[in-house]
């Protein structure tokens, strides 16, 4: 969840909307409050594990939850590739003549290269990188409220027409709130930590406030830069992703490059962060077989870090030189907006049906209608993607399909798990150790 991000997708919304993008975030905002009601409740069920798969897994039957967990895949394949493309939309803006296809090569080839030497954690330094996105971002709303008093963009601070005005409709708002999901997509990972936390009864309130205040950051910011933008035709061509364009026209070159090192500074960092998360999954598939052991299942006896799924993700990478932030973001919205489903249908599976939670209309109410109005609402979204990442998604999930027929001899046997934070051989909470069979033993 990068606070810049609302900037990136700015332009793609707004001409979705014709200009309410904060009218799409409250809508996904709403959807995503009531998704994470849902994990709060599955976390405190199943603490030692917080991903989507174990929860249908556990709740519905594994083979749902092995291809919720295959879509999710998905996702972690494509977000480091995402921060690659915002990346390579920077540099295209600040240096034109600097040839695109070089940035992506560049960043896929550093990050390859940090993420196989080391995969230690960097939440300090994530910590750092977000305190400061979000003071360059009061920077930014004080600026525009001063241009907005003097009569730029809207001439008002105070207006409804970032949210509702003539042109405005219910439709364009939906396909505008299934872009701005991909700013929550992280949220989730909350869950993770459920160990780690002094008492399993605060995750749903870590879970609701992480969506909760970040929603609200990006609701602020997309509010005045609406105003401050009423429509697209500042930005020039440069709508993909305008956010070293509304830099330089709010601030003027100095304040671009704070604004622009913020986005790229958070990019990165979402970039590492994400690139040794899937080839940890990666691993994980192949310690448990779900991928060819052989294959996905090693790491390096001289990095201690699986350097193949690295390597791999790093491939997957470069696939921005061509594509575009709009496309990407749905593909990527596809596998989240399923397992946001899915774990909303979890629990009422879980509750509702397993262990028979309904009575009285308290029980119905948190156990039923609750997940049940939130599931309809991120079927809704689903059904506004991308149709290129409608096709995309159903191609991906027919793979997945096959390889559960194959792994599981045509159902004949469960499919094994595959949590992101599941425990393997080898690993502790700094570091992937080494596991091969060459080494001595693992190193700390």
């Amino acid at each position: 969840m990068t606070p810049t991000v609302v900037f990136d997708t700015f332009g793609i919304v707004s001409k979705q909307t014709n200009g309410a993008v904060p009218s799409s975030y409250v809508i996904a905002l709403v959807i995503m409050l009531l998704t994470a009601i849902s994990y709060g409740k599955m976390v405190r069920v199943f603490p030692s594990a917080g991903s989507a798969f174990t929860y249908v897994r556990e709740s519905i039957h594994p083979n749902i939850g092995f291809m919720v967990g295959w879509s999710s895949l998905l996702d972690y394949l494509l977000l480091p590739m995402v921060n690659a493309l915002i990346i390579r939309l920077y540099v295209e803006q600040l240096w034109p003549d600097f040839p695109a296809w070089l940035t992506v090569v560049i960043y896929a080839v550093v990050a390859t290269g940090i993420i196989a030497y080391s995969m230690r954690s960097t939440s300090n330094v994530n910590m750092v990188l977000l305190v400061a996105a979000l003071v360059v971002m009061i920077v930014f709303v004080v600026i525009v409220v001063g241009q907005l008093t003097n009569g730029e963009g809207a001439g008002t601070i105070v207006s409804s027409t970032p949210f509702t005005h003539d042109g405005v409709s219910l439709g364009p708002l939906l396909t505008g709130a299934t872009v701005v999901c991909f700013s929550f997509i992280g949220f989730d990972a909350v869950t993770m930590y459920t160990e780690e936390a002094k008492s399993t009864k605060i995750m749903p309130k870590a879970i609701l406030l992480t969506v909760l205040l970040g929603g609200l950051i990006f609701l602020v910011a997309s509010y005045f830069t609406q105003l401050r933008f009423p429509d697209n035709k500042p930005f020039g061509e440069f709508t993909d992703d305008p956010l070293p364009q509304i830099g330089l026209i709010v601030g003027g070159p100095v304040f671009q490059a704070f604004f622009v090192g913020a986005g790229f500074v958070a990019a990165v960092a979402s970039g590492l962060a994400s690139h040794a998360s899937v080839a940890r999954m990666l691993l994980v598939m192949g310690r448990n077989n779900v991928l060819p052991k052989a294959v996905f299942g090693r790491v390096s006896a001289r990095t201690h870090t699986p350097i193949f799924n690295v390597v791999l993700v790093g491939a997957v990478c470069l696939l921005a030189i061509s594509l575009d932030l709009e496309l990407v973001s749905a593909f990527i919205n596809f596998g989240a907006l399923i397992a946001f489903t899915a774990v909303n249908l979890s629990v009422i599976f879980h509750f509702a049906i397993r262990k028979k939670q309904v009575e009285g209309a308290r029980q119905v109410f948190t156990n039923i209608v609750l997940p049940g109005i939130a599931m309809v609402l991120t079927g809704i979204l689903w059904t506004q993607l991308h149709a290129d990442a409608l096709i995309a998604g159903v191609v991906w999930a027919a793979i997945g399909f096959v390889w559960l027929l194959i792994i599981t001899r045509g159902f004949r046997r469960q499919p094994q798990g595959f949590d992101e934070n599941q425990p393997v051989t080898g690993f502790n909470k700094l570091a992937i150790e080494e596991t091969d069979e060459k080494a001595a033993g693992p190193r700390g």
